[in-house]
């Protein structure tokens, strides 16, 4: 595989559709579109100007394929930084075959996954990071793992590395100067100026460190393990929290014996729901697999909505996790509200801190609950238009740029020579630079848009 050559894919799903846009790239792309296409005017689209659209027909040989529109973008004014057409044909499964299959014959070459990204960040049109984003932004299911992959696809992310990397670059040069003069023992790199640069640059890869854990949840929906005794109610509440019968609600004790998960969006955000079977002692074998898959899911979960049903609830169930997990946010629930007496309300509420009270079969307090659940998340960071980091691959960067840039802190704490110094400078620069790809090796670009859809 080249990256020179000239890539066609379908840019749209597969199957039947009112449209579907085959995309073609390279230095060939009009060339070989001249060959298949006949505009209604006459027009040769070597001709054309960039961002222009022109109607006509496929043709192969004197068989019509189909009438389709054809936009024209020269480079390195488009996507990918090349010459580009974009065809819109008829969403026909056979059409988009026979089209495709024209082009093929022409010299074209099939695109793998995530090609004309790659082309993009080749050319210079983005960053690796952008380029990631791309792929976030077309599997954003929510307003907020949207607004991040947006935000990074924007170059929000990018221009804070760079604008980092730049003046440690600065001051590694004057530390490589260092070692031309070793001899006479000079310095050109001001120490205190140094300092507070890597005491700048440590405070500002924490913060994106930090961000990791939030923009790692809204990207994947945060789970959330809905818990209790058999027959509280926790399938029903499921169901009512997603407005569906996705869980089987039964009055006989048990009947959830594997765990049941289902997402949707509150403000914007996505929840990912899991329904567990009742926690209790049982000897019955598929009953008791259920509930040791339970516990599984409560240690990948980040919320725990623990259920019960009145007064005489299970004490030390709640106490055994509240132990077990000091580090999961446990919200109390007391189901089946129209049951309770309001002697038993405050009971409950004197016992039970925030404790919250719902009829999930009668759906009331869903709104409080959700609304609770959102408040639960801090996203200030999200609204404030701040870098969030939500790629694992960003985070590992960002851990071991951060490591070697509290070594550097501590070379200079002990005086350390110019050419030990600028060994760990130079490793900082490194994993700062593989984010934004201004370092890569080809295993990381083949393992990146290995994960691209085709037509992207």
């Amino acid at each position: 595989m080249s990256y020179e050559d000239t890539i066609v894919a379908l840019a749209t799903p597969s199957g039947t559709g009112a449209i579907s846009i085959i995309r073609i790239s390279g230095k060939d792309a009009i060339v070989i579109g001249d060959q298949i296409f006949k505009s209604v005017r006459g027009k040769k689209l070597g001709l054309q100007k960039s961002h222009t659209i022109h109607l006509g027909h496929i043709i192969d040989g004197k068989k019509v394929l189909d009438e389709v529109l054809v936009s024209v973008f020269r480079g390195p004014n488009s996507y990918t930084g090349e010459n580009v057409l974009e065809i819109s044909c008829h969403g026909s499964p056979y059409i988009q075959q026979q089209v495709l299959q024209l082009i093929l014959r022409k010299g074209c070459r099939a695109a793998s996954a995530g090609e004309f990204t790659l082309k993009a960040f080749l050319n210079g049109k983005m960053d690796l990071s952008q380029a990631e984003a791309v792929a976030d932004l077309i599997a954003s299911d929510s307003a907020a793992s949207h607004e991040i992959a947006l935000n990074q696809m924007r170059g929000g992310f990018s221009s804070e590395i760079e604008s980092l990397r730049e003046e440690l670059l600065n001051f590694a040069s004057l530390i490589e100067l260092e070692l031309d003069f070793s001899q006479e023992d000079v310095e050109f790199a001001n120490r205190e100026q140094f300092n507070e640069l890597l005491s700048r640059i440590s405070a500002v890869l924490k913060k994106l460190i930090d961000s990791f854990a939030l923009g790692n949840v809204l990207k994947h929906g945060i789970p959330v393990a809905i818990v209790g005794q058999p027959n509280v109610g926790k399938s029903t509440l499921l169901n009512a929290l997603l407005n569906e019968d996705r869980a089987i609600v039964s009055s006989i004790a048990g009947t959830t014996r594997d765990t049941v998960e289902d997402s949707i969006s509150i403000q914007g955000v996505n929840f990912r729901f899991i329904d567990t079977a009742g926690i209790r002692s049982t000897r019955d074998e598929v009953e008791q697999i259920g509930i040791e898959r339970t516990f599984s899911k409560i240690e990948q979960a980040k919320l725990i909505i623990f259920l019960f049903d009145g007064p005489d609830f299970d004490r030390e169930q709640l106490n055994n996790l509240k132990d077990q997990y000091p580090n999961k946010r446990i919200l109390p629930i007391c189901n089946k509200l129209d049951r309770l007496t309001k002697k038993q309300i405050h009971d409950i509420e004197e016992e039970i801190q925030n404790v919250l009270f719902i009829s999930a079969k009668n759906g009331t307090g869903i709104d409080t609950l959700q609304e609770t659940l959102f408040g639960l998340v801090d996203t200030g960071a999200l609204s404030g238009d701040e870098t969030i980091v939500s790629n694992s691959r960003h985070y590992d960067a960002l851990l071991k740029a951060l490591e070697e840039i509290q070594k550097v802190k501590e070379g200079m704490d002990i005086e350390i020579s110019s050419d030990l110094l600028a060994i760990d400078i130079r490793q900082a620069l490194f994993h700062l630079g593989e984010i934004t790809g201004s370092v890569t090796t080809d295993d990381l670009l083949g393992n990146i848009f290995s994960n691209f859809c085709i037509g992207k």
